[in-house]
């Protein structure tokens, strides 16, 4: 039988990826200031990978921690142009920015995910995609944003690459669940492994 799991996120995207896999899972989000944790991480030479992690363990350790028992999952996804690291754009201005700086060059997207259980972590991992982003004229990025709206406020990248955004690329090396913030296929293994899921 299969145990609950607990994702410590507000994410209905990665509540849904994982009830289409068949998991039993109930959504926690963790008190966490990301931000917060973030700064220090900042001018530290911590890597956008680390920085992933370290968010998506504080996340599973807050919630494992209110929640005796629990098989708790916490992710975190970062996106970097070399050393910079990207977060959600506040308005469609930062979306513009974000596709200007992005557009002809390849940057990274890092999701990591760690399991714990009772306040202590039990697994991490960071699934790690490479995306090319074709060269955009400035134009076509305002009518593009025009498009799709405030879904470009949803994601780090000011993109969906399962709607319009996949419009943008010219190349894409890394599974779709790692693009989307759950490496799904990694974290299927280590539940089977845990017994947490049947296999």
């Amino acid at each position: 039988m299969a145990e609950k799991l607990i994702l410590a996120s507000a994410s209905p995207f990665r509540k849904a990826l994982l009830a289409n896999a068949g998991i039993d899972v109930e959504a926690v989000p963790a008190q966490v200031d990301e931000r917060a944790l973030e700064a220090p991480l900042k001018d530290s030479g911590t890597s956008p990978e680390d920085v992933a992690l370290i968010l998506a363990e504080a996340k599973a350790l807050d919630v494992s921690e209110r929640r005796p028992g629990a098989l708790v999952l916490g992710c975190d996804q970062t996106l970097s142009l070399g050393d910079e690291i990207f977060h959600k754009p506040a308005d469609m201005e930062g979306a513009r920015r974000h596709l200007l700086a992005l557009s002809g060059r390849t940057h990274q997207l890092n999701s990591a995910v760690v399991l714990a259980r009772d306040g202590q972590v039990l697994w991490r991992h960071v699934g790690v995609a490479s995306l090319t982003m074709r060269k955009l004229d400035p134009a076509f990025i305002g009518r593009h944003l025009a498009r799709v709206g405030d879904k470009a406020l949803q994601s780090v990248g000011a993109y969906q690459i399962e709607g319009e955004g996949i419009q943008l690329f010219d190349r894409i090396e890394g599974d779709h669940f790692t693009i989307v913030g759950l490496p799904l296929l990694a974290l299927l293994a280590e539940l089977r492994k845990l017994g947490a899921l049947d296999g």
